[in-house]
């Protein structure tokens, strides 16, 4: 079957309408899993006091408020994604967060050359580029909005065999859902986990003066259970590859996810492995 990245981005827009209150519903596990890589995307990124920041694929917003704290009011946050639906839990999330400089706008991440041309001094992306079909028109959009010596940081995943938590039910619908592999340059989880194929992505745009370190980032949870659940109720990616599925079929294969997400379960808890990947460049 032909890839067709109009279809896919329509599909993967309609998947965070319909969990973009999942997504936001396990926001708390989220900024404890992801907190310290966020952190140091925005050191990457150098996001200080005063900065004006691009938050790209925002999400429910959690890098957009960590990086507004960082700014301050005398600087500012506008944060783009492709579902509306989503923007208002990030709105809502800075609202409830006391933040005042955090504005959202719809926007596809393949079309940020619609924004005026360096006017940003920092631009993050926390696991978001993995999903676009085409990075390098996202990438260059990206480097037209800074400003010169404007720095851009994201978080990626590393390679599948160390983020078992989200290999292992990819690859389980992967097998029951009778869904091929992604071809080479192909969006998905796992797209940009070598990082030289991220520092290549980023020069072939332009960028300079190219980091990339890997941080071990473990899903730490109650049971496998929970996080089978936290995966079936936030991660839209799941649900696109289960879109084709009875849901009778759907609820077995979620029923064998979390039975195979159980190696990982410890006396402690559920220690998911996840292994992340920072990469920063500047304009």
């Amino acid at each position: 079957m032909t890839f067709d990245p109009i279809q896919y981005k329509t599909t993967t827009r309609q998947q965070w309408e319909d969990y973009a209150q999942g997504w936001s519903d396990w926001a708390p596990l989220l900024e404890t899993w992801l907190g310290p890589v966020t952190e140091r995307m925005l050191d990457l990124a150098q996001v200080g006091s005063g900065d004006h920041v691009l938050d790209v694929a925002a999400g429910a917003g959690g890098q957009g408020i960590a990086a507004g704290r960082r700014t301050g009011p005398e600087g500012s946050v506008l944060a783009t994604d492709l579902s509306p639906a989503i923007l208002e839990y990030a709105s809502r999330a800075a609202k409830e967060a006391g933040l005042v400089n955090l504005s959202t706008l719809e926007l596809d991440g393949e079309k940020l050359h619609e924004l005026p041309e360096a006017s940003f001094d920092a631009a993050i992306s926390r696991l978001g580029l993995i999903y676009f079909p085409d990075r390098h028109q996202a990438l260059s959009g990206i480097r037209h909005c800074l400003r010169d010596g404007g720095r851009f940081a994201a978080v990626t995943y590393s390679s599948a065999a160390v983020n078992g938590f989200f290999s292992v039910p990819v690859s389980i619908i992967r097998e029951r859902a009778q869904l091929p592999a992604p071809a080479p340059g192909q969006p998905g989880p796992f797209s940009l986990a070598d990082p030289e194929v991220l520092e290549e992505e980023f020069a072939r745009a332009g960028f300079g003066d190219i980091e990339v370190e890997v941080i071990d980032a473990p899903v730490l949870l109650s049971s496998a259970a929970e996080c089978a659940r936290f995966e079936r109720e936030s991660f839209g990616a799941l649900h696109q590859m289960l879109g084709a599925m009875a849901p009778d079929d759907q609820l077995q294969v979620w029923a064998e996810i979390e039975s195979a997400l159980s190696e990982y379960d410890t006396p402690d808890g559920f220690v998911g492995p996840c292994q992340l990947v920072v990469a920063a460049a500047t304009r």
